[in-house]
């Protein structure tokens, strides 16, 4: 598939969900407590995205016939658990570190963030991975300039997590957003032999660092779609969606 660069108009309708979802992320930020039932926060979303308009992104999605239709409308994935969590009558615990992952199509096009947050007091090695995977993920924004390459993204991204001795998981990562809420190219969070394709003013990104305290192992659970670390370490993912500007510094399109 190609590259779909945005228009001027397409990127102000993507400003739009993004700021929906960013918003609403910051909502659940606030909600975090330990004794919290994470159903709360599926419903929380069902019913902001219906005063907004927006349509739940996520819900029956299925990238392909080998996955059953995805059952909500927000990814929650606690500790060990990296991405795709589905949300179900669990209880947040004191010192659990979890990840939501959102999505939201407004007007046609689709906005799409992810914080990870914990849940009280977090052990030093939770709060330290936190950090660094929030700033592996503005590492790669900085590198979104025009004029760069698809590998420096990847490559600012892979620098600012190696140092401290983490994790970084194959297989996942950023994508291409639009209409679709994958489109390509795909965006690995390490540095690649090829430098890929070019940065052009108009494409839009989401980039999603993912990060583990262990092993960068990881396996898909019995559900077909959460997926958690292989050794059962913590893991965490920060997510934006951004588009390449003219100007020189990429616009994130999900701030709240």
């Amino acid at each position: 598939m190609a590259i779909k660069l945005k228009s001027e108009d397409e990127i102000r309708l993507m400003r739009e969900a993004g700021r929906l979802v960013g918003r609403t992320l910051a909502q659940i930020r606030e909600m975090v407590r330990p004794g919290l039932n994470i159903r709360e926060i599926e419903t929380f979303v069902r019913q902001e995205f219906k005063k907004a308009g927006a349509k739940e992104t996520f819900l029956n999605y299925r990238p392909s016939p080998r996955y059953p239709p995805y059952p909500s409308n927000i990814c929650i994935s606690i500790n060990e658990q990296l991405v795709h969590g589905i949300p179900v009558d669990r209880q947040l615990q004191e010192g659990d570190i979890v990840t939501f992952d959102l999505g939201a199509t407004l007007n046609g096009y689709v906005g799409d963030a992810a914080i990870t947050v914990g849940v009280g007091k977090i052990s030093p090695l939770a709060e330290k991975l936190i950090r660094v995977t929030e700033e592996a993920l503005w590492a790669g924004i900085r590198a979104a300039r025009p004029g760069n390459y698809l590998n420096d993204i990847r490559g600012a991204i892979e620098d600012a997590i190696k140092p401290h001795g983490f994790g970084i998981v194959r297989g996942y990562g950023g994508h291409g957003v639009g209409r679709d809420m994958h489109e390509e190219p795909h965006v690995e969070n390490y540095r690649q032999r090829f430098r890929g394709p070019e940065l052009k003013p108009g494409l839009v990104l989401a980039l999603e660092p993912m990060v583990t305290a262990g092993s960068p192992e990881v396996i898909e659970g019995p559900d077909g779609w959460t997926v958690s670390t292989k050794d059962g370490s913590l893991c965490c993912h920060f997510e934006h969606t951004i588009a390449i500007r003219a100007e020189g510094e990429a616009e994130i399109l999900t701030l709240p």
